[in-house]
């Protein structure tokens, strides 16, 4: 079965589809993106994507080989990928992680001027740019999509049940969910039931009025809705009943796990910290005998918990290696560890400040994983069939706890309680590690393996939405120049 191209052919001269890519600028967003661009260039689109000043710096500074411009590999392969960047509105050295609330009126009020500008520049340069593609968390893409009459394409990066619950944010409310929220919900369409402990940390809050509520209220329950076509880094069959929903909301396809070509390797470096080489390391570890540890790239946890995982992992005796990355407790607090805990466990574990994630956990040394439930750790880590210990912290992390403990039953939480306590930190590692039930929690994986493999092959469902998509860019861009 051959696949479609988006390239098309008008009066002779061959014409292929340019799409201005705009990620969110944090970097469990970025690395989608940037799967998608390299996908969708391989399909024949040109893509300009933009990057944040400070991300780009950021990736430069993390960098061996620093490069003004990270997709110069990529292009140099055959694709058509330009690359620029844009002010978030505040400079480089403004700590962001520290003063979150100020960052985040200004990503609201402020980054949505400087895109306009620049994307205006852009088509008037470039009259072929058709498409504007942005990361579905943006709150501007209608109003600008509309204003250079470009197709707007939402691209959705975590779970398609997340999002679901974002679009009826209204029945919440309606139902009363913010005053009485101890209610299973079961009146959502698409999702037979959901306790209130597994809604977003956003659906959980009790003061909504706080920017993070107003800038996801904006972009999901009001923005997104007005896509001409979402797209999602997601797997049909493992979402069957929401799809069915969002799908009859407006055009959406589920085209993931968007993983670049050979998993451990890329033409193009998303890295806001430099790596760690972990491998020699791990190549003197006996198989799936080593705990992978890393709570994403984003959130932070606080020294209480993060003390109590330490002495878990300690008291455990299970070989581990920790992606622990600077300011994990906060921007103030480099050395978040307790006192003389390295010293203690240099025989047990590796603690890096940051690693290839990919290329450690597909090492055959790595048994299981002890994650904050982000989105692309969940799919990377069902590709190298690694059973996972769920501690949740913020946005979508508790829902695809969820996913992963009872739906698809391929984790444990790490404490059943919301207090983090050491000995059921220690008791729980062994579980997953060692315990009989193990084998079942790695069964389980190693079958959703097989459904992202089917996924992707050729004919597979992810495969197919993809060529549907194609197909409807196609349609909605003629739909657009019709219109002007």
């Amino acid at each position: 079965m051959s696949n479609p191209s988006p390239i098309k052919v008008v009066d002779g001269t061959t014409k292929n589809p340019h799409a201005i890519f705009i990620p969110i600028p944090l970097q469990g967003h970025l690395i989608p993106s940037v799967a998608l661009t390299m996908k969708l260039a391989s399909n024949g689109f040109t893509i300009t994507f933009i990057n944040t000043q400070v991300i780009h710096h950021s990736i430069m500074k993390s960098s061996s080989t620093p490069n003004d411009d990270i997709f110069e590999k990529a292009r140099e392969s055959g694709l058509d990928i330009r690359y620029t960047t844009v002010s978030d509105g505040l400079p480089i050295s403004f700590d962001r992680s520290l003063n979150q609330e100020q960052f985040e009126e200004c990503v609201f009020h402020v980054f949505s001027a400087h895109v306009d500008e620049l994307v205006g520049n852009l088509v008037k340069g470039d009259p072929s740019i058709s498409c504007l593609i942005a990361d579905s968390c943006h709150v501007w893409p209608s109003m600008i999509s509309k204003k250079y009459k470009l197709v707007n394409i939402s691209f959705w990066t975590e779970s398609a049940l997340v999002l679901n619950l974002y679009y009826h944010w209204d029945l919440l409310k309606k139902n009363g969910h913010y005053t009485t929220c101890d209610d299973v919900i079961d009146y959502i369409p698409g999702i037979k039931s959901i306790k209130p402990k597994d809604l977003t940390s956003y659906l959980q809050a009790t003061n909504t009025n706080t920017v993070s509520n107003r800038i996801m209220y904006k972009a999901l329950f009001e923005d997104a809705k007005h896509a001409d076509i979402v797209i999602c880094n997601t797997i049909q069959e493992l979402e069957p009943r929401t799809l069915l929903m969002l799908n009859k909301t407006q055009p959406f396809y589920a085209i993931g796990p968007l993983f670049h070509n050979k998993f451990t390797q890329s033409l193009v470096s998303t890295n806001l910290w430099s790596e760690l080489e972990c491998s020699h390391w791990l190549d003197k570890k006996a198989p799936k005998s080593v705990l992978y540890v890393s709570f994403g790239s984003y959130a932070h946890i606080n020294k209480h918990d993060l003390g109590e995982i330490a002495y878990g992992l300690l008291q455990s005796g299970v070989s581990f290696v920790w992606a622990l990355r600077p300011g994990m407790v906060s921007s103030n607090e480099p050395d978040a560890l307790p006192l003389g805990f390295e010293d203690q466990t240099k025989d047990q574990g590796l603690i890096v400040p940051w690693c290839n994630q990919k290329a450690v956990i597909s090492h055959a040394s790595i048994g299981g994983f002890l994650t904050h439930c982000g989105w692309n750790s969940i799919l990377e880590s069902i590709w190298c069939e690694l059973p996972l210990i769920c501690f949740p912290l913020y946005t979508d992390q508790f829902t695809n706890r969820k996913l992963v403990v009872d739906d698809w039953k391929t984790g444990v939480n790490l404490c059943e309680r919301n207090l983090v306590e050491r000995a059921e930190v220690a008791k729980n590692i062994k579980y997953l590690m060692m315990g009989e039930t193990s084998n079942e929690l790695r069964l389980n994986t190693k079958k959703l393996k097989r459904t992202l493999e089917d996924a992707l092959a050729v004919g597979g469902s992810s495969q197919r939405n993809f060529d549907k998509f194609l197909g409807e860019v196609n349609v909605k861009i003629d739909q657009m120049k019709g219109a002007i």
